[in-house]
Order: structure tokens, then sequence, then C-alpha cells
């Protein structure tokens, strides 16, 4: 274990603090709540943001940009929103010496600020799609903070979407639900249960919010991404309108969804370890490290074989880099690269040049392989795939191992106390006994899977016949 981190069994919320910290990913802001993202993390918030910049791209939208303040009467024109929003927002009342006119929000989310926009630029039917993202910070006054999980400022990006009829937008909505599940799962080797939120904990404004929910190594549910069908409802307030292929006056139908650095938060925890940081190659901002190894008579000779092996890890696609600071010894290197959670870390030194092979340590694993100069490139490409498969298969082993299904209050009780995890249970629908439950047990229904239609049962805490069966969870 490095020095000075908590171990995850004594005190996971510790490691995961200490874990931040010493790997460089943030630190904390000046502002209570807020937080500095420090270089490696916003390394791989870098990774996370060209990665779905593209996958947006691929399924037609745009990337704009809107203004970070918003009228306060802008937040009141849809009484849902308002109210969900109202305890987090923050006001400006002064500006330039003097006080506004008009308080000034910043924005917590931008419906009301797109869509401002969008009655200027939607007329008739042939506007439409409207698809836009933007990448942006939110701030959200929050009174308990966590380093990338949750903090008053933070890095998104919000897509926004106006259609024509309620089918496509309700198709929109899933297909980018879809979008948020391959990132997770082919990206971030995290794998997630995709459904739909209750009425309760659906987005404030929504007719329908969708998520994707990750467990996390200590059992938690960590929700990843959320995707909201809108309906009318910011339509109604903003009054934006088309005419349709029919020459009629038509409310157009939106749809809104994003992710944040919350998701660096949930790498961290989906995958991490006593030692640090595992990071999943196709995410982390150095797939190897090589550590040279040398002598002052030998350096030449150590640093041109690095120089050669860089170039053909180049040639295949691998992200490399050379740690040659002469100031720390190998042994200091080799754990401070074991915390940032480098996938592979390459060792050589003289001898090994002599015996024409390098070490080879896989980070999740500690294998070490002894692998042949000439053959270093291709088996770290291949290794590429190999641990970034293993990645996501340990994750989906560990999820499948913490989900439990029962049939009774009792056994809910003592199944989410002595094991955690997922709960799949059934519910008879009702708000309020979705929320006795979460009073009781502090566990919430993280989401109606999209995997049980159709499948009923009874109700775990009131008995009721023909319940749908959730996913229920104590939850970050």
């Amino acid at each position: 274990m490095s020095k000075g981190v908590t171990k995850q069994s004594e005190d996971f919320s510790k490691w995961y603090t200490d874990v931040v910290r010493q790997a460089k990913l943030a630190d904390y802001g000046p502002v209570k709540g807020t937080m500095v993202i420090r270089p490696y993390g916003y390394a791989i918030w870098e990774n996370f943001q060209g990665i779905l910049n593209q996958m947006f791209k691929d399924t037609g939208h745009v990337n704009a940009y809107f203004p970070m303040f918003i009228p306060e009467h802008f937040l009141k024109k849809e009484a849902e929103h308002v109210e969900g929003f109202a305890p987090e927002v923050a006001v400006v009342t002064h500006a330039g010496g003097k006080e506004l006119e008009e308080p000034l929000i910043v924005r917590p989310t931008s419906e009301t600020i797109i869509w401002h926009m969008y009655k200027k630029w939607i007329s008739s039917y042939r506007d439409l799609p409207l698809l836009i993202n933007q990448w942006a910070n939110v701030v959200r006054w929050e009174m308990r903070t966590r380093l990338f999980l949750r903090t008053t400022e933070f890095l998104w990006q919000e897509g926004h979407t106006a259609h024509a009829t309620a089918e496509e937008a309700e198709e929109e909505t899933l297909r980018m639900l879809e979008v948020y599940k391959r990132f997770a799962e082919d990206y971030m080797a995290m794998p997630v249960i995709t459904g739909q939120k209750t009425e309760s904990e659906k987005f404030a404004g929504a007719v329908n919010t969708y998520s994707i929910e990750a467990m996390m190594r200590d059992t938690k549910a960590l929700q990843a991404g959320t995707s909201h069908y809108l309906g009318q409802n910011f339509a109604k307030a903003f009054e934006v309108t088309f005419q349709n292929k029919d020459n009629k006056e038509e409310l157009v139908y939106a749809t809104s969804w994003g992710v944040s650095t919350r998701l660096v938060g949930g790498l961290i925890m989906c995958h991490g370890d006593d030692k640090g940081l595992i990071l999943p190659p196709r995410v982390a901002p150095h797939q190897v490290v090589i550590i040279p190894i040398f002598r002052n008579d030998t350096k030449d000779l150590v640093m041109g074989k690095v120089a050669e092996l860089v170039g053909e890890l180049k040639a295949v696609s691998v992200r490399v880099h050379v740690d040659d600071d002469e100031k720390a010894s190998p042994g200091f290197k080799f754990n401070e690269w074991e915390m940032c959670g480098v996938p592979m870390r390459v060792e050589i030194g003289p001898k090994d040049i002599e015996k024409g092979q390098a070490v080879v340590v896989i980070r999740h694993s500690g294998v070490k392989h002894f692998v042949a100069l000439t053959e270093l490139a291709t088996f770290l490409a291949g290794q590429v795939v190999t641990v970034q498969d293993e990645l996501f298969q340990r994750a989906l082993d560990f999820r499948e191992a913490n989900t439990h299904t029962v049939e009774n209050w009792e056994e809910f009780k003592e199944t989410l106390e002595t094991k955690g995890g997922f709960i799949k249970a059934f519910w008879n629908g009702s708000a309020e006994v979705e929320a006795k439950i979460k009073e009781e047990t502090k566990a919430t229904i993280r989401c109606i899977p999209f995997d049980r239609p159709g499948v009923i049962g009874k109700c775990v805490y009131t008995g009721d016949e023909g319940s749908q069966q959730v996913l229920f969870a104590r939850a970050y």
C-alpha cells in the first residue's frame, strides 16, 4: 500500500480522498465546495471529452456555447424546474459597483436560457430537429461536497435538442442514454444498468428521466449519466412553436442530457485499489510508462534503447510516457506510477538490454512479464485490449456478486446492512412507500431497469400484488 493512503476496507471515503490528492488529480479550492482540477486529472477529463465529443458528432449533434448568467425570471417560467433548483442556485445581485435591476442566476443547468434562444431560432418544421451540445461549467450550491463527485462548481456537457414529434424526442432521449452506456462500458470499463427514474427521482421539469447506474467498489451506486425527455414543458414556458407540415402552429418537443466530471470520481471508485488509481487503457493519459534504470556510464545505452521503444510504441498508437527524472529512485517511481494507475509499466536497464528483454508489470493484476525487446511494442499494443477487457470483466463480476434479489422487508433490511450492493425487489409504485424505504434504510430506487419489462411480483414493503421490480441501493 502506498504511504499515506487509507485502506479501502478501513474507510472507503478517506481512501477515495487520499487517492484523488496523492495521484494529483484535484485539490480543494479556496472557496468552500470548489475544486481545482490538476493537470493529470484534467488529462483524464480531456480524454473523456474527446471521446464523447466524437460520439455526439457521430449522432448528428453540434457544439455551441451559451452564457452562464441567466435572468432570474427565466428560471421562474417553468414552475417545477425552479422549485427543483431553488435551494442550489447562486444569485448575483451586484455588479459594476451597483445593484442590478434584476438578479442573475449563475447557471445550475441551461434549459431556460437555451430555450429562450430556441424561440428565436425555430419557426418551421424545417428548423427541426435542432441538436445542440454545450461543454460548460455549472454552479450548484451544495452543502456537502466531495472532490469530483459533488462540488459547488463542476464541468460537464449538456445536450439540448428540439423535435417536431414526441416520438422523435423520446427516441433521441434513449439514443443518448445508449451513447452514455457505450462510453461507460467500452471506454471506462465500467458496467452500467440502464433504466427509468421514478417520479420523485426524475429531473425537475422532465416528463421522463433515464439514467445509467454503476456500482462502486464499496458496493454503493453512482448515477453516472442522465437523459431527460422534457415533452413540451419548456416549449410552453418559453412559447417555442413551429409551423408543421400542415401549416399548423405546434409546440416543439424537447430533450436534455448530460454527464460531468463526476465520471472521473466514478472511474476512481470503480477500479481503484489500496495502491491507488487503476485506469483503463482507453481513457488513461499514459497507457505505458517506461522507467529507465541506469548509472552515469550506462545512461546513453539505456536512453538510446528507450528512444527506439518510444518510436515503436507510437507507431502502434500506444500512449507512452518516459519517467527519466534522475532525482527519484526507481522504487519511488514504481510506487508513484502505481498510485497514478498507469495500466502498464516497463522497466529497462543495461542488464535487460544485454538479455534483449524488458520487464513489463500490469497495474491491475501485478503480473510481471519478461518480454523480448523485438516483441515489446506488439505485446503492449495487445495488452491495451487485454487490460481493458479484464477491467470490465472484473467490474462486472464484482457487480454481479454484489447484486441480490430479495422478497420481503426483513430480508431487504438484513441484506442491505450485511451485504450492501444492488438489491432487486418489487415496489408497488407508491411515492409514499418509496419515501418510507428511503427514510428507514437510506436506500433509494436507482432506476426501473429496462431489462425487466412485464415482470411483476409482491411489493417488498407492503406485499401488494402486481408490483414492478426495481433496483435499490445506497448511493453517492
